[in-house]
């Protein structure tokens, strides 16, 4: 398939900043930026704004197949782990870490950091603008709504439906599907069938 020569340029530039690479990764915008230890899989495509950046002893690492998309921003200084064919749509932003402030009136940017891991599973969908705080796991195929806040360690099962601020879990990708919904999805199927990776 061919790929505009300023996006192979910008993959194979951008690339030499990971601490490892898969093949075929895309970096699509001139905008990238990425500082630290960073890791991705096979295939992972990163849209124009991305900005991925670890502190200290944290890692960002992403499986095969995964998408970032426009202005989002990953910050680690424990571990974020994105599984294979996840998406994380645009500006949603992924901390690992936040300042103490109960008990002190120091200024927060002078207080110590509570760092906890971010585990987020494989075929996962984040929609756009949302936040995931330190400690939250997801579980492989959920989907988290658009605009939903994951607060401190929430844990999402698999092929559950989160949303909402703070987020809540609003339903469940197979179990209790109204017949409306399945006959939708039937028809759909039927129709379009279930789309391959195109590389």
């Amino acid at each position: 398939m061919f790929e505009p020569f300023l996006v192979r340029w910008r993959s194979f530039y951008h690339g030499l900043k990971f601490a490892k690479k898969g093949k075929r990764c895309r970096i699509q915008g001139k905008h990238f930026t990425i500082e630290g230890h960073v890791e991705c899989g096979d295939y992972c495509r990163f849209r124009d704004y991305v900005i991925l950046r670890t502190h200290r002893d944290g890692k960002i690492i992403m499986g095969t197949h995964s998408l970032l998309s426009y202005y989002t921003i990953l910050e680690s200084t424990a571990l974020i782990q994105i599984g294979s064919n996840t998406a994380i749509a645009e500006f949603t932003v992924i901390r690992d870490t936040h300042h103490v402030f109960w008990g002190t009136k120091e200024h927060f940017a002078l207080t110590p950091h509570i760092a906890k891991p971010i585990i987020i599973g494989d075929n996962v969908l984040v929609g756009s603008r949302c936040y995931i705080h330190p400690g939250v796991e997801i579980g492989d195929g959920a989907i988290i709504g658009v605009g939903s806040v994951l607060t401190e360690d929430t844990k999402v099962g698999p092929l559950e439906v989160w949303a909402g601020v703070p987020a809540r879990k609003v339903g469940h990708r197979i179990e209790n599907v109204s017949p409306e919904k399945l006959q939708q999805t039937e028809e759909l199927i039927k129709k379009y069938g279930i789309r391959k990776f195109r590389y």
